[in-house]
């Protein structure tokens, strides 16, 4: 991998303040191979978090927010120079412009990280994203041709097995049409700061945190409790059920 990739040991989000201009209660604090999930009703807001994040906000964003680069505040040629490398980001949707093969698209983003193996790093990428997607698809297929949940899933295990970034921001991964907990099982593997918005309580409680929104400011921070584990455990066989009836209705198979 080529020496100029970022190097990060913190990622700190200086508190802001909320829609209304009260403070928020405390600074947030990020470290890799850690996930974060941002809990909160819609337009509480998680988004904003992610921008400021994504931006290296310098109090210069609506929330008020800096970022801390440890445990320094970057300055405007840093911030320059850090613009789409530090951070991959993720969002809702995802779809491409580029009308070209899998294999080649993945090869060639693998070709230019410089990587030892370029072809053996975008098959286990495809491999990876068809463990991901609900519809496997080949390595011929045209990218302008996947579903969102493919285009997903090929682009989580990009992020997670190729990507530089080492701040990776996902925006409500539920809704993608993905395996969600082997998404996040990879995603951990892969040694990033990893901050998830998200709805769903399987994410929620798998995550090593919670940050929980109210009026546009971080409310509450949350560590996994024992208690909570036990409960993963029953919520998560209790969407296994709910998978396999989706999976029967899917084929056209009786449910009763």
């Amino acid at each position: 991998m080529a020496t100029d990739a970022p190097v990060l040991r913190t990622l700190t989000v200086l508190a802001g303040h909320d829609k209304s201009g009260r403070a928020e209660q405390a600074d947030v604090a990020f470290r890799p191979g850690e996930v974060t999930a941002l809990l909160g009703p819609t337009g509480s807001g998680k988004s904003r978090f992610l921008h400021d994040i994504e931006s290296l906000a310098a109090a210069d964003t609506p929330s008020g927010r800096r970022i801390l680069l440890d445990d320094a505040v970057p300055d405007a040629d840093r911030r320059f120079a850090l613009q789409g490398r530090l951070v991959a980001q993720l969002t809702q949707n995802m779809n491409f412009v580029l009308d070209m093969r899998v294999l080649p698209f993945i090869r060639m983003h693998a070709e230019s990280r410089a990587v030892p193996d370029p072809d053996a790093t975008a098959r286990a990428v495809l491999a990876a994203a068809n463990d991901l997607a609900g519809e496997p698809f080949g390595d011929d297929a045209q990218l302008t041709q996947l579903s969102g949940g493919q285009s997903r899933a090929l682009m989580i295990a990009d992020a997670a097995l190729l990507s530089w970034s080492p701040v990776l921001l996902i925006d409500e991964i539920e809704n993608a049409g993905v395996d969600k907990r082997r998404a996040l099982d990879l995603l951990l593997r892969s040694d990033k700061i990893v901050v998830i918005a998200t709805h769903d309580p399987v994410l929620a409680l798998s995550a090593d945190r919670r940050l929980v929104f109210e009026h546009g400011a971080v409310r509450a921070a949350l560590r996994r409790t024992a208690e909570e584990a036990r409960l993963l455990a029953h919520v998560a066989a209790m969407e296994d059920q709910l998978s396999d009836i989706r999976a029967r209705l899917r084929r056209g198979a009786p449910v009763a």
